[in-house]
């Protein structure tokens, strides 16, 4: 599942995060005019970060290392793609901010254990058969009082509803799915949407339920501050009703 994850995620993602954001250059001019837009909805949860310690785990193309980092925070990446990687260094030279951007594996990384957040959003624990080494992670990179954040789609949606339809008028939902089942399932990889050919490469992924999420968490010893569930932001009234993210709040 790695293996093939990792590979995925080599092939083309700096070409894609092209596509969709344009050129590093004209990114960052963007991000740099209001770095906080960038951040929403989960800026709330960050409070002050100026001369704060950050540590952005599967931070893909590095923009909210970037915004976090014009805000006046000291920002680390953690990442297996080196491609996504460059993509992100020319993003903040660009911006005028430094970054720290390590190619690696986040369960072999090798990371200091004082940083005052750590934190992680949208699709990023479906990529884990296990999720103890993960939030392991978490907690030893963590200074004591220090705290994780998650945001990630809701196993509701994930697992349980399907949708059809793309605007509000026709758009429709059945709950077809099993939201018990743990079997890897293979999808299109995500930056695949944004490629001319529209797919991409297949990656395997574990759609975990949210009680498997807080409990993982709970076990390596970090201590459950909040669970927010969130509806979807879009205009789509059809959405409203249906938990689409959650924001998770661990502290050491």
């Amino acid at each position: 599942m790695q293996q093939q994850n990792k590979a995925a995620w080599e092939r083309s993602p700096e070409s894609a995060w092209h596509e969709r954001f344009g050129s590093p250059e004209s990114y960052a001019e963007r991000i740099k005019k209001d770095p906080s837009a960038l951040l929403k909805p989960i800026d709330p949860f960050f409070n002050e970060v100026k001369g704060k310690k950050i540590l952005n785990l599967m931070g893909s193309n590095g923009n909210k290392a970037v915004a976090l980092s014009l805000l006046g925070a000291s920002v680390t990446v953690v990442d297996f793609s080196e491609s996504n990687r460059n993509y992100a260094i020319p993003l903040a030279e660009a911006a005028g901010v430094n970054i720290e951007y390590i190619v690696s594996d986040v369960l072999s990384a090798k990371l200091s254990c004082d940083y005052d957040l750590v934190f992680a959003e949208m699709g990023i624990l479906h990529y884990f058969e296990d999720l103890i080494p993960f939030f392991t992670v978490m907690k030893d990179a963590l200074r004591p009082g220090g705290r994780a954040l998650i945001r990630d789609f809701h196993p509701v949606s994930t697992k349980l509803i399907s949708s059809r339809g793309s605007t509000a008028k026709v758009r429709k939902h059945k709950v077809d799915g099993d939201y018990f089942d743990k079997r890897l399932i293979e999808k299109n990889v995500a930056y695949g949407k944004f490629l001319e050919e529209g797919e991409g490469e297949k990656v395997y992924l574990r759609l975990w339920t949210l009680g498997e999420i807080i409990t993982a968490a709970a076990d390596t010893g970090l201590r459950v501050v909040s669970l927010e569930e969130a509806p979807n932001l879009s205009s789509d009234v059809f959405d409203r009703g249906i938990p689409k993210t959650f924001v998770l709040i661990l502290e050491r």
